[in-house]
Parts: C-alpha cells; structure tokens; sequence
C-alpha cells in the first residue's frame, strides 16, 4: 500500500497524456492518390475517462472519409487520432467530433463519418444494466 499513491499517479499521467496532444498532428503528412471513394477503419479500440465520474468508458471507433482531390492519410493515423483524443477526461460525443474536426481541418475531405461504440463504467458500475447497450 506504501507504493499505491505512486503507482496511481503514473497511471493517471498514462491514461491522460492526451491533453498535451493536438490530434490534428497526425493528419500534418498526407498522400496523394487517384482515390475518390470511401475509406473505412473499423473496430479502432480505445479507453477513456468520464470526465464526470473519473472511471473509464471503452470501445470502438469507426471512421469512414470521402477524400477530396486523392488527399490522404495513412491509416494509422486515424487510430492514433481516436488514440490520443481518448487519452484524457472525456465524454463520448467529443472523442467523435473532435476526431472529425480534425480530419476535416487538416485532410478538406467531401466528408467524414465517425462513429463511437463504447461502454460507460459510470452506468454499468453503478447498475444500470437497462444501458448496457453499445451507445
């Protein structure tokens, strides 16, 4: 127990190393490809905070983008996007817009598509299990 103050400091600078991070970063390098279609990564996962509760949420992330002018960004990219945007107190719907601000500043796609499945601690812990659904 002596250690435990330490130990949950190092976690929490871990879980929020985020909030020093700017996701628009990854989209700084692109490509340029005779593509116009969609480009679709599913399943991304990620853990966050509650900004509410403090306890985690966690999920998925799926993110969908019609590029403008062939403009593109590798695909990793995206996942380091919902990465670091995670990485810090946070609620669910501003994980998903911050993520398409950021492509849509940085790639000027025809659009983009985010969407975030997760499960809240905050409701599952404290037993409202009528909310376990994928929200």
């Amino acid at each position: 127990m002596l250690d435990t103050p330490k130990r949950v400091a190092k976690m929490y600078a871990e879980v929020f190393e985020g909030l020093d991070k700017d996701p628009r970063q990854y989209f700084e390098t692109v490509f340029h490809e005779n593509h116009d279609e969609v480009v679709l990564v599913k399943d991304i996962p990620f853990h966050s905070m509650c900004e509410h509760h403090l306890v985690p949420f966690f999920g998925h992330a799926h993110i969908a983008y019609i590029p403008r002018n062939g403009v593109v960004a590798g695909l990793s990219k995206l996942a380091r996007a919902v990465e670091t945007t995670a990485k810090r107190p946070q609620l669910q719907e501003r994980i998903t817009s911050t993520v398409a601000n950021a492509m849509m500043e940085m790639l000027n796609p025809i659009g983009v598509y985010v969407i975030i499945e997760a499960e809240h601690m905050c409701m599952t812990m404290r037993g409202i299990k009528s909310l376990e659904l994928k929200l």
